[in-house]
């Protein structure tokens, strides 16, 4: 255990209370923001000393026996006494035993090392820590894994500035944590993540080194006792190239280990696909809902499946998504003929009104949803390996509402039907107020709710990211256990959604650097301010390279934002 070092005395002509109190900063000595301090204090009738706990939350400096703003002068030239003084904020954090009684003026105020800050922060009673980080005095932060893998809570919710919070980068160094620190015991290799890539290619490097890691970030990984490794399994999905009959993957940056991912016409109707052509919130406000439903049941009802993933409707072969959707407008706006396709008593306007953003979706699904290329298996998004990456950054807002709804859907049902809570699940998904918003309704959200609430028990630990928590569904956020703040937009730091964080916090998270998170969890009263390397396998393809060193190929689409892969 290292010696804790004095660093001052706690204050008198401040107020002291148990939760907060003012430590005058002996000369020669200094305290920084975040720093853990201890202070101990002698009560009548007990024999050992109450040890009261905290972080510096604040400081200040000014000179005493000066009235005016302009005697600084007359004190640097002599000519008027005063003396420089440093004080600071200190926020209790744990007192130990639990008696909540304020410091006395004068004690004696330590900074907390080794097992007393470990003590200060509650590190000492996890059994289960995982490091998710570095103070800025390089000590190691961690967090509880029962509040990470469902023993005792479940998912993270991060939050910052897009292109400056890291939010992403921050994301996959937990999973990369979690996966190499030994802290989900031996069913770590059964774990799995889903990561969903929504910006650029930054996530289709993360089984290669990164050429531009140095020795100092490599230490950094040393003193988190985590090894500065890619990711050693890991499957790349991307959609198919527009038009393209092979359905080659759409991808430029990375010539191999990229396969394509579609839905074939019979997965569309069997497993009833179309809602999720219609998972904007706005779109469960309109009439024309009722028509989706509708057309969803006699699809799965009466669409035969063939051999090579096409379906024939009442002698109508479709093989491809627009002869499909010609199938569906003949019965939909024939109801004398095919009454149950749109429904009893639905008017021709909100037949038009589905059928016009039927054919609207056409453009954005006709490649991912198709009954027209050989061995369609092969194109089925798996997770055989322990991460998996969908690439949907290049697709439309409504591709991509409709990938991450589906594969979501399929995934949560898949770990419904073990019925068990291991192996655990990771889905890791940014832009969350896009799928979740606050107001409004849609396939997605509900499948996110029922992730953030029931997931727990299921093994399925949701990690989502967005620029502004204001705009996400509550009752998403509220079941999150670790909630994560980057760089924040100054007026989004002003939200109630971020009361989690102390004034001083919200104010510093309107200018942290990338790479720089806030952490608050369940165990520690006070957010934690820390850092976290940089990525050892790589966040764009200039930084790809093999373990020798040589590149993978890389095409036109390569980023030349040196920032961008931490977004």
């Amino acid at each position: 255990m290292s010696e804790s070092i004095p660093v001052g005395r706690v204050i008198g002509t401040d107020p002291a209370t148990p939760l907060e109190f003012w430590v005058a900063v002996a000369e020669g000595t200094f305290l920084q923001l975040d720093d853990v301090v201890v202070v101990e204090r002698s009560l009548p009738g007990r024999d050992d000393p109450i040890r009261i706990y905290g972080m510096v939350a604040g400081l200040r400096v000014r000179h005493e026996g000066a009235r005016f703003d302009s005697d600084v002068f007359l004190i640097e030239d002599g000519v008027l006494p005063a003396q420089v003084t440093e004080a600071a904020k200190v926020l209790a954090t744990r007192f130990e035993p639990e008696v909540f009684v304020p410091p006395v003026p004068g004690q004696m105020v330590r900074k907390a090392v080794g097992k007393e800050r470990d003590e200060a922060l509650f590190f000492d009673g996890m059994e289960r820590k995982v490091p998710v980080g570095l103070s800025r005095d390089d000590e190691v932060v961690y967090a509880n894994v029962e509040f990470l893998d469902g023993t005792r809570g479940a998912h993270v919710n991060i939050s910052g500035v897009s292109g400056v919070a890291t939010k992403t980068s921050y994301a996959v160094f937990l999973l990369h944590s979690l996966f190499t620190s030994g802290k989900l015991g031996a069913g770590v290799h059964n774990t799995k993540a889903l990561i969903f890539n929504v910006k650029g290619d930054d996530l289709l490097f993360l089984d290669k080194p990164n050429r531009h890691l140095d020795p100092e970030q490599v230490g950094r990984y040393s003193t988190l006792e985590l090894p500065a490794d890619p990711f050693r399994s890991v499957e790349l999905w991307a959609p198919p190239r527009p038009g393209d009959p092979s359905a080659a993957p759409r991808i430029g940056s990375r010539s191999k280990g990229v396969t394509s991912f579609f839905w074939t016409l019979a997965d569309f109707c069997r497993d009833e696909l179309l809602p999720f052509l219609f998972a904007d919130a706005e779109d469960e406000r309109q009439q024309y809902t009722i028509v989706v439903h509708n057309v969803t049941a006699r699809l799965r009802r009466d669409a035969t499946p063939l051999d090579d993933g096409g379906v024939r409707i009442a002698g109508t072969t479709c093989r491809t998504f627009g002869g499909l959707i010609e199938a569906i407008r003949e019965r939909v706006e024939d109801p004398a003929d095919q009454p149950d396709w749109a429904g009893r008593s639905i008017g021709g306007g909100t037949i038009n009104a589905f059928v016009r953003r039927l054919y609207a979706a056409r453009r954005d699904a006709e490649d991912l949803i198709r009954g027209d290329v050989p061995n369609p298996a092969k194109h089925r998004i798996g997770m055989q390996e322990q991460v998996t990456v969908v690439d949907i950054a290049k697709l439309s807002r409504r591709a991509q509402r409709f990938v991450v709804g589906v594969v979501l859907r399929k995934t949560f049902q898949d770990k419904e039907r073990t019925g068990v809570r291991k192996p655990l699940l990771f889905v890791v998904l940014d832009e969350l107020n896009k799928y979740a918003p606050r107001d409004g309704r849609s396939p997605i959200k509900e499948i996110l709710l029922d992730m953030a609430e029931r997931g727990r028990s299921l093994g399925v630990i949701l990690i989502g990211a967005q620029q502004t928590a204001s705009e996400v569904e509550r009752r998403v956020i509220a079941n999150s256990s670790l909630r994560v703040a980057g760089r924040l937009d100054s007026a989004e730091a002003g939200r109630p959604e971020y009361a989690f964080l102390p004034t001083a916090q919200r104010q510093r998270a309107t200018i942290l650097k990338p790479g720089t998170m806030i952490v608050a969890q369940p165990e520690l009263p006070v957010p934690l301010v820390l850092e976290f390397p940089f990525p050892a396998w790589a966040t764009r393809p200039d930084e790809a390279g093999d373990a020798t060193g040589h590149d993978d190929a890389i095409g036109d689409d390569a980023s030349e934002d040196p920032f961008e892969g931490l977004a």
